[in-house]
């Protein structure tokens, strides 16, 4: 199983995933995404645009490294990775 943790904003549009340990079966990123989408109808589009490819306001770390395909989520993971999902906030 991999292990994800979401930023808390997430939290305020999926409210179903707050306080869930969020463990998942995947191979790759795209596969996290997969799992969190069928837990949370949504939050795979939210991540992702409509071609599939990761918002650019969003951050998706496998450990420490920041993801490399930004486009197919192809990063390989595997039981044990830990998979940060960041979302960039602004505002003034």
């Amino acid at each position: 199983m991999v292990q994800v943790q979401l930023t808390r904003h997430l939290f305020a549009f999926f409210p179903q995933l707050e306080g869930q340990t969020l463990e998942v079966e995947a191979t790759d990123v795209a596969g996290v995404v997969r799992a969190l989408e069928a837990r949370a109808p949504g939050l795979g589009f939210y991540l992702c645009d409509e071609r599939g490819r990761l918002r650019p306001h969003v951050n998706i770390f496998i450990g420490n490294a920041l993801i490399r395909d930004r486009r197919q989520l192809s990063d390989a993971v595997k039981a044990g990775d830990k998979v940060s999902i960041l979302q960039a906030l602004s505002g003034g």
